[in-house]
């Protein structure tokens, strides 16, 4: 889980919110944005590693916007989602979104330099809601690395991405198959309340 997850940062930085009348296509806001976000890391990484909070900051900012976390805990749940209250799904969707900032935030300042590129892109069709956007993270002298984006049309106009296949493997499977395995032990609250923990003590441990 977590390899997977520090190989998806090199081309998730792509995402940074827009205004909805303005809104790009997929292929183009990873496109246009990567190389801002990585220019940031580049820029200002002493800054990140001596106050994570900062790095926290900008991955939230920046990073995050263009993904439906709701979407994604409902996925991730599956049917423990639809057997929770409200209370459970918005803490739930809190605690999962702070998880994703700080691993992002980690990943981030193991960047150097790898080159990420955009592969052909299919547009959507005017009655498409979903799409897939994929691009390879390419290191000298190694095997690129597949990195696909499932992006689907919300009720706003915005294209938001709701899944990322690393490998071929999807972070959301990923998770759903983690998380039933602690909910049908312990319980969807006590699995709640472990990532809050665990949130807290990865907050303490990236502030020197």
């Amino acid at each position: 889980m977590k390899r997977l997850l520090m190989v998806m940062v090199l081309t998730v930085t792509g995402f940074l919110p827009v205004t909805p009348a303005a809104a790009p296509a997929p292929d183009q806001t990873v496109r246009e944005a990567t190389d801002k976000i990585l220019l940031l890391i580049r820029k200002n990484r002493a800054a990140y590693q001596g106050d994570q909070r900062k790095l926290y900051a900008m991955v939230d900012q920046n990073v995050l916007p263009y993904f439906d976390f709701r979407k994604m805990s409902a996925l991730v749940l599956g049917s423990n989602w639809r057997e929770a209250d409200v209370a459970q799904r918005d803490r739930f969707i809190s605690e999962f979104r702070q998880l994703l900032v700080r691993t992002y935030a980690t990943a981030l300042l193991k960047y150097n330099d790898e080159k990420v590129v955009i592969l052909p892109y299919r547009a959507p069709l005017p009655d498409d809601r979903t799409v897939t956007v994929k691009t390879e993270v390419r290191r000298s002298g190694q095997t690129p690395i597949p990195i696909s984006y499932e992006f689907y049309l919300n009720r706003d106009g915005q294209w938001k991405v709701y899944d990322v296949s690393i490998e071929g493997v999807s972070i959301v499977t990923s998770y759903t198959n983690t998380y039933a395995e602690r909910v049908s032990r312990d319980g969807l609250d006590k699995l709640i309340a472990n990532l809050a923990q665990e949130n807290r003590d990865g907050r303490k441990a990236g502030t020197n």
